[in-house]
């Protein structure tokens, strides 16, 4: 359990041009920042045609928000926005304050939540990739010494480098993540060759991806009521209708505003997307930003180059909203299992393309191949007959070559 006395007061601040709905996104930020270990104590917005180029709301502004945090005893400044090294140190110099903007939050939280080695790298790699550009003129947000939001990941060490050192860090940690991504590669080529297709879900950050992948293969994925709890993808095998199986692959979940490096940091692991042969984006029955969370997920799906691949839109929690059958998706629950019979024939459905329905007659001499064809497939029937071992069964179409020679006709023997 996260120790209460160790968290933070947070003053938000956001700028509202009109470029996105700010109640809705200071909420995010508001779960951003208690999921980075921070309780926000005020929000402070401020109407503005553009961003100031120098303290981003403007130096009337800061100082309310100097008064405030003073009066609350806020322990740092959070600003719903990528600001520039200026307008950190500007700020900063203002507020007496620490000053940590979105993009370094949700980099903290990826800091945070990285188990496996290449998502650590990840997380470094995007760090200070965000961060080079920012070193001259940032202020005590990058340099402090006391821990808090924003010194997780890299350290203060990496940080107060100078620019050839974290330029030489930046390309070995791209040397080892390209190093890392071959090894994926081999992987996905095995899968391939097996036949199996893949199944990847994708959606907007704690809408139930790693709960529903639990609820649908029996797993134990880590499944928490938080922003980011899963990083790295995580695989799992899948019984479904026509198909044996399936690979459904649960990966990181999106936010509004996600940083394009992070983005690109984290290429490797969201290729597993797309490399998919079907993509569910489920969403929260339960959220009304729902649409707007369903954008999100599609703007980062085009991102990515996957607009070609077949989607399937999924709305968990429906137990939380007895609206949810009018949503426009299929609506299931993996907290009470509701509609998972549902979903697995739409999987099936939506993966038919991809299976030849077959009559086979493997000789006696040659009856072991329907051991193979057991792993890599679905016998719907099979039965001895004075020729050999005659099968009905569906097989994955890229594999279907090695059993062709075995086709019978349906009326056989």
């Amino acid at each position: 359990m996260e120790d209460t006395q160790n968290r933070q007061r947070a003053v938000l601040v956001a700028a509202d041009t009109g470029e996105w709905d700010p109640d809705e996104s200071m909420a995010e930020l508001v779960s951003l920042c208690d999921t980075a270990g921070a309780d926000a104590v005020a929000e402070v917005i401020q109407q503005s045609d553009k961003l100031n180029p120098a303290t981003y709301i403007g130096s009337g502004k800061a100082m309310e928000v100097k008064d405030i945090a003073e009066r609350l005893n806020a322990d740092i400044i959070v600003v719903d926005d990528s600001l520039t090294g200026i307008q950190t140190r500007n700020l900063e110099e203002i507020t007496g304050l620490p000053v940590i903007d979105r993009t370094v939050l949700i980099l903290d939280i990826f800091a945070r939540n990285a188990k496996t080695a290449e998502g650590k790298i990840q997380v470094e790699l995007a760090q200070l990739e965000y961060r080079l550009p920012r070193l001259l003129g940032a202020g005590s947000g990058l340099s402090q010494q006391g821990g808090g939001i924003g010194t997780r990941g890299p350290g203060e060490t990496k940080l107060e480098s100078d620019r050839r050192h974290i330029r030489s860090r930046i390309q070995s940690l791209k040397e080892k993540l390209n190093k890392m991504e071959q090894r994926r590669e081999v992987t996905r080529r095995f899968r391939k060759r097996d036949g199996i297709p893949t199944v990847a879900l994708v959606g907007y950050t704690n809408v139930g991806k790693s709960s529903l992948m639990n609820r649908l293969t029996g797993s134990d994925v880590l499944a928490e009521d938080r922003l980011f709890a899963t990083l790295d993808p995580t695989v799992r095998r899948l019984s479904v209708g026509n198909l044996q199986h399936v690979l459904l692959v649960d990966t990181v979940g999106f936010v509004s505003r996600l940083p394009h490096g992070l983005v690109k940091a984290f290429k490797s692991t969201l290729d597993e997307v797309r490399f998919a042969d079907l993509i569910i984006i489920v969403a929260d029955a339960s959220d009304p930003s729902w649409g707007s969370q369903l954008d999100v997920t599609k703007e980062v799906l085009e991102e990515l180059g996957c607009s070609e691949i077949p989607c399937m839109t999924v709305f968990n929690k429906c137990d939380l909203n007895d609206a949810a059958k009018a949503l426009p998706g299929l609506p299931v629950s993996a907290k009470t299992g509701y509609g998972m019979d549902a979903l697995l024939e739409k999987i099936s459905e939506m993966l038919s393309e991809s299976v030849v329905h077959c009559f086979l007659l493997f000789p006696f001499q040659e009856a072991g191949r329907a051991a193979s064809l057991r792993n890599r497939g679905n016998i719907l029937s099979e039965r001895w007959t004075e020729e050999g071992l005659y099968v009905e069964a569906t097989v994955e179409r890229t594999i279907w070559p090695r059993f062709i020679q075995y086709s019978a006709e349906k009326s056989s023997p």
